[in-house]
């Protein structure tokens, strides 16, 4: 794993290995699931990659990959559905550079990576057990998208771990969303140091310290609100609602009385 890039080459990859390609201006990144021949399991959001249901859409809608008016001969483009879809190598990365997530890293090296979203303190599992899952999600889904409770890099980091926040009131597994919320969170709990200190410096040290402090607590691999689910045990969750993933915006439903 290099210290700057997780960029990787088509030839290295294996079934199993989550993958992800950063769109334009590096707004977002696309996460998948890679189960070979040249396949991806994603997750997306109506067919979308990415979306909140609100006028941010404008954004990062703008940000992702142009379609085709040629359909690809080898993927089935799906509109409707619950979300998660198979894709060739090609229409997944849709012109970007691929990279490749990385799993077990140390706290030093994880910390260095400024941006989440590209490797996590937690251990994957044998690459047989995550292809399984992510193929068995491509069956019957993985609940309703919300960009920073379910969104891709939830999904895939799921089907690598087996780990689930079982809290959705909470952050979910992505690096990417603790990033964009860590960030404005640094620097309204360091403010309060400007009536010790009017060091810039000092200031800004308190910020980054405060930003790595949250994105290591919320690391799938260091929290304690998980719990380990298989796909069968998810999917049965979620279509009796014990589990609920709402999109923003959308009221609760109660969920069914069990026996």
């Amino acid at each position: 794993m290099g210290l700057i890039s997780n960029r990787v080459d088509r030839s290295s990859l294996k079934p199993g290995d989550h993958i992800y390609s950063w769109r334009t201006a590096y707004i977002y990144a696309h996460h998948g699931i890679y189960i070979g021949d040249n396949k991806v399991v994603h997750f997306t959001r109506r067919g979308q990659e990415v979306g909140t249901g609100t006028v941010l859409d404008l954004l990062l809608v703008s940000s992702g990959p142009a379609r085709s008016h040629v359909p690809c001969p080898t993927c089935v483009h799906v509109e409707e559905g619950h979300g998660v879809v198979s894709s060739c190598l090609n229409c997944f990365l849709a012109g970007g550079v691929l990279y490749r997530f990385e799993y077990s890293v140390n706290p030093a090296l994880f910390l260095a990576k400024a941006r989440g979203g590209t490797c996590t303190l937690a251990i994957s599992d044998e690459d047989d057990a995550v292809v399984h899952r992510a193929k068995y999600l491509l069956d019957y889904g993985f609940g309703c998208y919300n960009v920073f409770k379910n969104n891709c890099e939830d999904f895939a980091i799921y089907c690598k771990t087996g780990l689930l926040v079982l809290d959705h009131s909470t952050m979910g597994q992505s690096g990417q969303a603790v990033s964009y919320i860590g960030g404005p969170l640094a620097a309204v709990l360091s403010t309060p140091l400007r009536l010790v200190t009017t060091n810039i410096y000092g200031m800004a040290a308190t910020a980054v310290a405060v930003y790595c402090a949250s994105r290591y607590a919320a690391d799938i691999g260091m929290r304690r609100d998980v719990l380990k689910v298989s796909a069968e045990d998810l999917t049965r969750r979620l279509a009796t609602g014990v589990l609920q993933v709402l999109e923003p915006g959308l009221p609760s439903v109660p969920a069914p009385p069990t026996n």
